[in-house]
């Protein structure tokens, strides 16, 4: 099955504007995302999905395309969506823009599962470091069942617990992998709104639930850090310097 990496990348970002092209060791962040998306699936199979020409020009002048997407998307999801309408693939994986230390592992392996589950969405996700606060509203908590099929998203530190001794040890945090079929993209998109509770905790996904679509998560490579605000800038770029020595 052919399959392509869209990475929506939005310059008018009200959290952090302009953060896509914010310097990483000297590199602009959405190249760093574009350069590991391309080890997975090839670089003529890699798009960035902007509503912006100063991203585009930095794309562009590296070798990658550009799709030109409007203003009004209301998550990076529906970006995607927009731009899947422009080019034609069996599936489509969307790769935020501020995941800059991405496994291209990863990414394949988005894609053998999709082309395995067709009729589900598919995610990724890791387990919350030891170094990191399950706690924080930057970081959407994962609840899955048994069989992976995401139950629930939130930015609270889930699943709770009545007793203590049945307190979860670790907590599954999302990575923003994602497999998609076009028309998954347009049933989303057609939705036209987020949803209540998409709206309540900020993550595009769970729209997939009000519109009755599974989504099937998957375990990616531990250590998974992105660049939700400033103050992310510098933990990222150091843990870019170790995997780069």
């Amino acid at each position: 099955m052919t399959a392509c990496v869209i990475i929506p990348a939005r310059y008018a970002s009200s959290r952090f504007p302009g953060k896509p092209l914010i310097s990483l060791l000297g590199k602009p962040m959405i190249l760093w995302v574009a350069e590991l998306s391309a080890r997975a699936v090839g670089q003529d199979h890699v798009y960035v999905a902007t509503e912006d020409e100063r991203i585009a020009e930095v794309v562009r002048a590296s070798g990658f395309a550009a799709l030109m997407t409007s203003a009004s998307a209301l998550t990076g999801t529906d970006r995607v969506a927009e731009a899947a309408q422009k080019i034609d693939y069996d599936i489509y994986v969307n790769v935020q823009g501020d995941e800059p230390i991405v496994d291209p592992a990863d990414i394949r392996r988005c894609i053998a599962i999709k082309s395995n589950n067709l009729e589900k969405v598919v995610n990724g996700y890791c387990w919350v470091g030891s170094d990191e606060d399950p706690a924080s509203v930057n970081i959407p908590k994962v609840i899955t069942n048994e069989s992976d099929d995401l139950v629930y998203m939130s930015r609270v530190a889930l699943p709770g617990f009545k007793d203590a001794t049945n307190a979860p040890d670790r907590f599954k945090k999302q990575v923003c992998i994602y497999g998609f079929t076009r028309q998954e993209l347009m049933e989303y998109a057609a939705f036209g709104r987020k949803s209540y509770l998409e709206k309540c905790e900020d993550i595009e996904i769970l729209r997939f639930l009000e519109i009755e679509r599974k989504v099937l998560m998957f375990q990616c490579k531990p250590g998974s850090l992105a660049v939700d605000v400033p103050a992310d800038v510098s933990p990222v770029e150091a843990l870019l310097r170790e995997r780069l020595s």
